[in-house]
């Protein structure tokens, strides 16, 4: 009966590996990286690809993402290594409902009692089309779903202790991708921070679009027309979804090696970056392979 049941777990691990990304996907380890703040009360607690950041509000403190499936000991283990207690996690603000962002969202919820945010599409997406979550796939068969406690939408502002945070609906991504816009304040200078739910194009093939019911390829357009929709936000610090959006590997790099300014604070990151993805997108859409 022990060997039956051990074989029985080999042969599931073998499976969620094919399903995913080869051996590389389960050694989450090697994707740690050491926490550091950003700037004032702003945080990175995430890993080399996946991004988490935390808020220090002054009255508890605010998650944004909860990084990815089976990788919940490194965020709990890089909040502990900055110097708070993972306890004290009050809020999660998710940018949407892929398994690679809400990895530890039913951990913090069951064991925290934090209180979970998503955008509103997107909570619809967790109870009609649950399979929709797991497009990165998830090697870890213990991996959990959710239930929402808060639903965004479009124009919402919250008050989290002294931040005071600002939302966007920005579909494309997945519909119920969601953008924030707060402000940081550090030895009296305010900057604005941005942050924009997803700008992967994996969601928005030709497969994947008529297998969810877009024959028209609209979210496409809804994609395109999110970045225009924000793409004038003023924005100080450019905070990415991924490590790659902003180059946060390469900035703290610098920091690290004592740079003679802050290399997160870039007034016209944000919307070159805007810009750069929608010619991106444009080109996307009008390459006949993917029409």
């Amino acid at each position: 009966m022990i060997r039956d049941t051990y074989e029985k777990w080999l042969a599931d691990k073998e499976t969620a590996r094919n399903r995913s990304h080869g051996e590389d996907f389960f050694e989450q380890e090697r994707r740690y990286v050491e926490p550091f703040r950003i700037y004032g009360n702003v945080y990175y607690v995430g890993d080399n690809w996946v991004c988490a950041h935390l808020i220090d509000t002054g009255d508890g403190l605010l998650l944004i993402d909860a990084g990815n499936c089976g990788a919940v000991h490194l965020l709990i283990h890089a909040i502990w290594k900055m110097g708070f207690n993972p306890e004290d996690v009050k809020w999660l603000i998710l940018s949407h409902a892929h398994v690679d962002h809400f990895g530890a969202a039913a951990f913090m919820k069951n064991m925290f009692g934090t209180k979970i945010y998503l955008g509103v599409r997107d909570g619809q997406m967790l109870q009609e089309t649950p399979e929709l979550t797991f497009i990165q796939g998830c090697p870890d068969l213990s991996a959990e779903l959710f239930t929402p406690d808060v639903l965004i939408r479009d124009g919402d502002v919250f008050t989290f202790g002294s931040v005071t945070m600002s939302f966007r609906e920005v579909p494309g991504h997945t519909a119920g991708c969601i953008a924030c816009f707060f402000d940081g304040a550090e030895n009296g200078v305010v900057k604005r921070f941005g942050y924009f739910g997803g700008f992967g194009f994996n969601t928005i093939g030709k497969e994947m679009l008529l297998e969810c019911g877009d024959p028209t390829f609209y979210r496409r357009q809804e994609f395109m027309e999110s970045l225009k929709k924000v793409e004038d936000e003023p924005v100080d610090i450019f905070l990415g979804n991924h490590t790659r959006n902003n180059q946060l590997m390469q900035k703290r790099a610098l920091m690290l090696n004592g740079a003679d300014r802050n290399p997160f604070i870039d007034p016209n990151e944000w919307k070159a970056y805007m810009q750069e993805t929608q010619k991106k997108l444009r080109k996307f859409m009008d390459d006949p392979k993917n029409n």
